[in-house]
C-alpha cells in the first residue's frame, strides 16, 4: 500500500527567522503522525542547510525546488543533484508549471533533471498538469499524460526509482481555484492507467499527489479519492497551522 505523501513548496518566500519559527509549529504540530504519512519541505536553496538542522531527527523530509541536469561545471547559478545530497536532501522537484512557463524548461529538461535525480539518490517529484485553455478544449488527459511519457520515454522507470508524480492543474496553482475531488481523481487514474502499461509495479507503486490551491478546507476530499495519495501544499505550506491540518486530513 502506497504511504501518503504531503510536501510543502515554499516557492521563494522566507528569512531565516520565519523559517525558525514556522518549523519549530511545525515539529510540535507533528507528533504522532510521522508512522501515518511522509513529510516533506521544500525551501528556497539557500535556507536548505537551515533546515537539515533544524528536522534533523524529526522524520520530516526536505529536498529542492529545482536541479540543473549537469553534475558539474561552468553552470553559474545552477545547483546539482549531488549538492542536495550533501544535505541529506532526499527529494527534488522536477518540472514546476512555473519552471515551465517562465524559465522555459520544456520535456527534455524534465527528463534529464529526473534521470540526474535518480542517479543521485533523489526522489524526483515530477510535476505534470494543463492549462486553462487546455482544460477548456478536452486536452486534460493528453497534455498531462504527454508530459509523464516523455519522462518514461527519457529515463529507464522501475519502482526503485522512486518517482513521485504531482499532479497541478496549472489554473488551479495560487488562484484558489481547485480541481473539484472528481476532476482531479479522473486525471490521476488517466497518470497511473498509462504508469500501468508501461509497468504494473511502477503504477502501483508511485505515489501521485494533487497540487493546486489545496486547503485544510478541501483536503479530507481530495485525498479520499483512491488514486490520490497525498498533496504538493504551496502557500497553506506557509502556515503551520494550516499545513498540520492538511498533514492530520491524509492522516
Amino acid at each position: 500500500m502506497r504511504k501518503p505523501l504531503v510536501a510543502g513548496n515554499w516557492k521563494m518566500n522566507g528569512s531565516k527567522r520565519s523559517i525558525t519559527g514556522l518549523l519549530d509549529e511545525l515539529k510540535a504540530g507533528f507528533t504522532g503522525l510521522s508512522s501515518q504519512l511522509d513529510v516533506a519541505v521544500f525551501p528556497p536553496s539557500v535556507y536548505l542547510g537551515q533546515v537539515a538542522d533544524c528536522l534533523a531527527g524529526t522524520g520530516v523530509v526536505w529536498g529542492l525546488q529545482n536541479i540543473s541536469h549537469q553534475s558539474a561545471g561552468a553552470f553559474t547559478g545552477e545547483l546539482s543533484a549531488a549538492m542536495a545530497s550533501d544535505f541529506c536532501a532526499q527529494m527534488v522537484l522536477v518540472g514546476h508549471s512555473e519552471r515551465r512557463s517562465l524559465y522555459g524548461e520544456n520535456d527534455r529538461d524534465v527528463g534529464l533533471k529526473v534521470q540526474a535525480a535518480i542517479a543521485a539518490g533523489l526522489a524526483p517529484v515530477l510535476c505534470v498538469g494543463e492549462s486553462l485553455q487546455e482544460r477548456e478544449a478536452g486536452l486534460t488527459d493528453q497534455t498531462v499524460c504527454s508530459q509523464v511519457q516523455a519522462v518514461l520515454d527519457a529515463v529507464n522507470l522501475d519502482p526503485s526509482s522512486r518517482l513521485i508524480i504531482a499532479y497541478e492543474p496549472v489554473w488551479a496553482i495560487g488562484t484558489g481555484r481547485t480541481a473539484s475531488p472528481e476532476q482531479a481523481q479522473e486525471v490521476h487514474a488517466a497518470i497511473r492507467h498509462l504508469l500501468a502499461s508501461q509497468d504494473s509495479a511502477l503504477a502501483q507503486a508511485t505515489r501521485i499527489l494533487y497540487g493546486g490551491s489545496v486547503s485544510a478546507a478541501n483536503a479530507q476530499a481530495l485525498f479520499g479519492q483512491p488514486d490520490i495519495d497525498g498533496g504538493l501544499v504551496g502557500g497553506a505550506s506557509l502556515k503551520a497551522a494550516d499545513f498540520i491540518s492538511i498533514c492530520r486530513a491524509v492522516s
